[in-house]
């Protein structure tokens, strides 16, 4: 487990990936592309985190996960709001 690993949970990806894309949908972007920017944004965190020990298309997998996992989240948080 590499130490950037351990300093960064899934979970606090997660909410990071969130974050960031809450802040370039504040900054103008439409709502329907942030699903593409989750995505992207868990690869790149994917990468960034797992690649020394996954390799990278593990890593790249991971990251699909993470990315989906913060639209799905936000989504599911909207719905509730509703």
């Amino acid at each position: 487990m590499s130490k950037l690993e351990e300093i960064l949970s899934p979970t606090s990806q997660v909410m990071i990936i969130m974050g960031i894309a809450e802040a370039i949908k504040q900054a103008g972007l439409a709502s329907k592309y942030i699903p593409i920017i989750d995505v992207v944004l868990g690869i790149i965190c994917g990468l960034i985190v797992y690649s020394k020990e996954y390799g990278t298309l593990k890593s790249v997998i991971i990251g699909v996960a993470l990315g989906l996992s913060g639209c799905g989240l936000f989504s599911g948080i909207k719905n509730l709001n509703k």
